[in-house]
């Protein structure tokens, strides 16, 4: 066993989370930055990409498709530099399988790039990754006219045969899922007419604010996006701001820490991402936010959070949870802390992630005593006011980015450390997690 595989002893910070600080780039933003720029005519420039596990994931998938891309570090982590797309002449056949490692948006947005050309494409995914659902995004784009195999095939690995007659249709999606939602729109970015796909409440529209940079003509409602094709995709310059779904745990520790006031500077304040921010808000913790700016069309700036003693349960209806769906691990674990009941409503969702995220939230709270259950699709967590951690507890990050930094909280803010196992698996969203928090408690 390698060093970076042994189990992670997280100490308690030795003083409160104090002064302001920045996130890695919007790993959702960033994603779709190097896609769509994949995708265009000439050579894109972006700055701000999150430098992660994932986001590699989507650079290697596109470069063996044929884009050139020279995005450096920056002294700050961050990547930037350009990419220059393969535009009409379309992606090239590679040479193997594309690997997408354990990143579920490489893999699915792939579908929806892949879906005009006539390329087989075969999409293989670490063992975490090929657990996943994939029959949603599959569904919809076999409508268009694209060929799977094996069909039906409800996850990876998948081969994808496009063709470059693909029908524009109209979808009502079953699940508010912006991954769904932007395989559909980038197929539909090369179908003849308008493609459109609603769905039962909202989810992230990172899509739709950033295709109109590249020159696609694109509709969108609070449940509903269009695209009108076909379309010829330019170069653009895009921006990525901080992401929100890591800004949220060092607000949540700021809330647990005696005695700690953070500012997060330069995240996007997307309304669609926000979501954790209003239950944070309704739960009685002292968080803040200041718009400062925008990048493109999305907004940005500053969140401020404190301690905050007191804090109490409360409900979030299923139709607000797409816009937390990530952060739910983290929220729960404040919940842990607070007066009364917080119940999440229709958060099967939860299942589907790099993990049984719902599973894990229940199990890993057990272990704090901290009475957790589910009902139907709904997670009930009854909570303990000066909840108290005993000593040598271990827990298990499944491989799940969200849920290591979920229970790396319990050691950080608290008196007694803990162990995570397999902690590394926080490259995929946060690389420099630890040394971001403990960089702030000094």
């Amino acid at each position: 066993m390698s060093d970076e595989r042994k189990p992670k002893v997280i100490e308690p910070l030795h003083g409160p989370l104090d002064g302001t600080c920045s996130v890695p780039g919007d790993k959702s933003i960033s994603h779709r930055a190097i896609l769509f720029s994949a995708m265009a005519e000439g050579t894109s420039r972006l700055e701000g990409v999150l430098d992660s596990s994932d986001v590699r994931a989507s650079i290697g998938a596109v470069q063996k498709l044929g884009a050139k891309v020279a995005l450096e570090k920056q002294i700050d982590g961050s990547l930037a530099g350009g990419i220059e797309g393969w535009g009409a002449e379309g992606p090239k056949q590679p040479d193997g399988p594309i690997y997408c490692g354990n990143s579920g948006t490489t893999a699915r947005l792939l579908m929806g790039v892949l879906a005009p050309w006539e390329i087989d494409v075969r999409l293989e995914g670490d063992e975490s990754l090929s657990k996943r659902p994939m029959r949603r995004i599959t569904a919809p784009l076999m409508k268009m006219g694209v060929d799977f195999d094996p069909a039906g095939a409800e996850t990876l690995p998948i081969t994808e045969h496009g063709t470059k007659c693909l029908k524009a249709i109209k979808y009502d999606s079953p699940m508010a899922s912006a991954q769904l939602k932007t395989a559909v729109l980038l197929a539909g970015v090369y179908a003849n007419g308008v493609t459109e796909i609603n769905e039962p409440s909202v989810s992230r529209n990172h899509t739709e604010l950033m295709l109109p940079e590249y020159g696609v003509e694109t509709t969108a409602g609070e449940r509903t996006a269009q695209v009108k094709g076909p379309a010829k995709m330019h170069s653009a310059e895009i921006r990525v701001p901080g992401d929100p779904s890591s800004a949220a745990f060092i607000a949540c520790a700021a809330a647990l820490k005696p005695g700690s006031a953070v500012h997060i500077e330069n995240v996007s304040l997307n309304t669609a991402r926000t979501g954790f921010l209003i239950t944070l808000e309704r739960m009685g913790v002292d968080v803040t936010t200041r718009h400062t700016g925008s990048a493109g069309k999305e907004p940005y700036g500053t969140i401020s959070a404190c301690y905050s003693p007191g804090i109490h349960g409360c409900e979030i209806p299923g139709h607000k949870i797409a816009s937390l769906v990530d952060e739910v691990p983290v929220l729960s674990l404040v919940a842990a802390h607070a007066h009364g009941i917080t119940v999440f409503r229709n958060v099967e969702e939860l299942r589907a992630k790099e993990s049984d995220r719902l599973d894990a939230i229940v199990k890993g709270l057990a272990q704090l005593g901290v009475d957790a259950w589910t009902e139907g699709a709904d997670l009930f967590i009854e909570g303990q006011p000066g909840l108290e951690v005993p000593e040598g507890l271990v827990f298990d990050s499944r491989g799940d980015h969200r849920l290591a930094m979920t229970w790396s909280l319990v050691g950080l803010t608290g008196k007694v450390p803990v162990t995570i196992k397999d902690f590394e698996c926080v490259d995929v969203s946060y690389p420099d997690f630890l040394e971001d928090m403990e960089r702030l408690s000094k």
